[in-house]
């Protein structure tokens, strides 16, 4: 029998421990309408928050250089009650950009031709990614993210370009940057800083840089997933010391961004997470949406709520877009920007929207679950997007109702299939093009074939 002592003694220690078990937070816990945006000294912020409040915007992630200008902001987006986070670029940086490279270079990553950022630039400038395979690289982070969150009255920490740099970019930015990436190039394949390469070879005993064909390699695509992972989940135990909630920005789905940019993000140990489902940079259908949804509701992390970023559009499409969302799994909505809803009739029916889905959610009415059934792989099931092959397919022929003859597949590699097809009606042949990343259609091409 326990003596009354060890009673109180274990009663104690277990009102201790319970003291430190977080709390398991739900939906709606958080803000369901949310924007990102700049915060620049000298600013009128409290305009901006009109702005946000009058939209029907309840969350903002924030993009400030110091902490200090948070510990101005967040009383200002607290009168018009607005929650904040630190939006924190974190493997490529940001604010203090040009004196890292200058002071740290051998931090930067490199490529699998061997060149380092701090030497040849990949698409941009401002991409300065570090490698998360040095310790100083993580503790530099872990310090920076440790800084931001002991501003008072900050909500959390929203992690962004988490990540190594893209191998593959969305397909319409392509032409932007005049290049196809139908494959992984070795240009754009990052992660290859010597750091990594040595902790890979500790741990499977070969370096990926001799195989014919490294892209190919699913242990050496892994390794470099987890290290990024590690990372985030470093900031995650930093963010959750100090009772903030982690959050992040990562590419569409786990799989697609596993692919694009080695960013396993369903590994994470995140709070909330909020997916940048652009539809316009891939499919340009809003179909990407849904079906994006359906398979992060399965992919993501099972405590991690799920939220939908995606482009703000200045008109109907941007309820269909959330409706995509929100009807498929999403607690919420995250829209890159607020700036976007141009009209003041937008932002006032935007504002109506949020408002009755704020109350659908309160209801129990938006649920976590989606059905898998709705999710179509095959991009010939997808009526909207052949109807879109149609349209470039007329535009290109000038003829007005095109009837096209049997797909045939010419070539299948790695995540992009290529068929052939006739335009019975000018008999012109047309080489139409599917991007698969993910296992998802996230992405097409219509040109005329060289036959």
């Amino acid at each position: 029998m326990k003596t009354p002592r060890v009673i109180l003694l274990l009663t104690a220690v277990a009102l201790v421990a319970s003291c430190c078990v977080p709390k398991a937070r739900v939906a709606t816990d958080y803000p369901m309408f949310w924007t990102w945006m700049d915060y620049r000294p000298g600013v009128n912020f409290d305009s901006l928050c009109v702005v946000m409040a009058s939209s029907g915007i309840d969350g903002v992630m924030l993009n400030a250089p110091t902490p200090d200008h948070y510990r101005e902001a967040i009383p200002i987006a607290l009168k018009h009650g607005i929650e904040v986070y630190a939006w924190l670029w974190t493997m490529n940086l940001e604010h203090d950009r040009e004196t890292v490279v200058a002071q740290h270079p051998e931090w930067l990553d490199v490529n699998r031709l061997g060149e380092s950022l701090v030497d040849v630039p990949a698409y941009v400038g401002y991409y300065k990614f570090m490698t998360p395979a040095l310790d100083e690289v993580r503790e530099y982070v872990r310090a920076k993210v440790k800084a931001y969150c002991e501003v008072e009255g900050l909500n959390g920490i929203a992690i962004d370009y988490h990540r190594l740099v893209d191998v593959i970019l969305p397909t319409t930015l392509w032409p932007k940057y005049g290049i196809v990436q139908d494959k992984e190039y070795p240009q754009w394949d990052y992660g290859y800083h010597p750091a990594m390469i040595e902790k890979f070879k500790a741990l499977h005993g070969y370096d990926p840089r001799e195989q014919q064909d490294p892209s190919t390699d699913e242990l050496w695509l892994q390794f470099r997933c987890d290290q990024v992972t590690e990372v985030a989940n470093m900031i995650a135990d930093e963010v959750h010391k100090h009772g903030k909630v982690m959050a992040a920005s990562p590419f569409p789905t786990p799989a697609m961004s596993r692919k694009m940019v080695r960013q396993d993000w369903g590994k994470w140990n995140l709070d909330i997470v909020f997916p940048m489902v652009y539809h316009n940079f891939y499919t340009k259908d809003v179909s990407f949406i849904s079906d994006c949804t359906i398979d992060n509701v399965a992919q993501k992390n099972p405590k991690t709520v799920l939220y939908c970023g995606m482009t703000a559009t200045n008109g109907p499409e941007m309820f269909a877009q959330m409706d995509a969302a929100l009807d498929n799994g999403a607690q919420g909505i995250a829209i890159f920007t607020v700036g976007g809803l141009r009209d003041a009739a937008v932002r006032e029916q935007f504002k109506q929207y949020a408002d009755a889905k704020r109350a659908e959610r309160l209801e129990g009415k938006i649920t976590d679950t989606a059905d898998p059934s709705k999710l179509e792989r095959d991009p010939f099931k997808k009526p909207t997007i052949m109807a879109k092959i149609d349209q470039s397919i007329a535009t290109l022929t000038g003829v007005p109702q095109v009837s096209l003859g049997e797909f045939q597949l010419i070539e299948s590699y790695g995540a992009t299939r290529h068929y052939r097809v006739e335009e019975q009606n000018s008999k012109r042949q047309f080489d139409v093009t599917f991007y698969l990343y993910g296992d998802l259609l996230s992405g097409w091409d219509v040109s005329v074939s060289d036959l």
